[in-house]
């Protein structure tokens, strides 16, 4: 016995030429009612006043999502300028959350940039605490979603790893960064330094 998933019924539909509107002789109630609300978004569609009748894109970026965003990564700057870095920590963490948390179709470039701003930041933070595991997780966060014109991500990991102790991976890190970010004056400075404690370590 056959399903109403493997019949197929030929509809008596007709399309008027001049309006569009599409009618149909058939007696279903059911049927008259879905044309019925297919007509009548077609005649709202044509009152729109774009060019062509074409209706106007979904807005991709939700406003409110990249106001609270910026908010919350400036509440944790004043924090952080306070001398509050433990509060500056949870601004930035919350921030986070809401940049990571936007739909899918959004800009994932406008996610990327977002997050490495507030990764960046809280990595600082994390280094004005001396918590220099979570300082380096946080700025390599920051490289991976904008790994070119974000020195200060790649200066903040090297510099955590270097207060670690873990001078040879420092010194890699920063020569990475240097490739992608050129000859920028703070990393450059930290690699000198770096390569000077290395030296030391190896005489002594």
């Amino acid at each position: 016995m056959s399903s109403d998933l493997e019949t197929f019924t030929m509809l008596p539909l007709q399309i008027d030429p001049q309006t569009k509107a599409i009618t149909t002789s058939s007696g279903s109630r059911a049927l008259q009612a879905e044309l019925a609300s297919l007509n009548n978004l077609h005649r709202s569609l044509l009152t729109i006043e774009t060019p062509l009748q074409v209706p106007p894109p979904p807005v991709p970026v939700n406003p409110k999502r990249s106001a609270n965003v910026s908010k919350l990564r400036e509440s944790g700057n004043n924090e952080y300028r306070k001398g509050k870095h433990a509060e500056a920590v949870k601004f930035y963490t919350l921030g986070l959350q809401m940049a990571l948390t936007r739909p899918l179709w959004e800009p994932q470039q406008l996610v990327r940039e977002e997050v490495a701003a507030l990764y960046a930041n809280r990595a600082q933070a994390h280094m004005a605490l001396q918590s220099w595991a979570e300082g380096a997780s946080d700025a390599e966060a920051s490289v991976e979603a904008k790994r070119v014109g974000n020195s200060k991500a790649w200066w903040r990991r090297g510099k955590c790893l270097a207060e670690m102790g873990r001078l040879p991976e420092a010194k890699e890190w920063v020569s990475k960064g240097l490739e992608m970010e050129g000859d920028e004056g703070e990393l450059v400075a930290l690699l000198k330094d770096i390569n000077e404690k290395l030296g030391e370590k190896g005489s002594s």
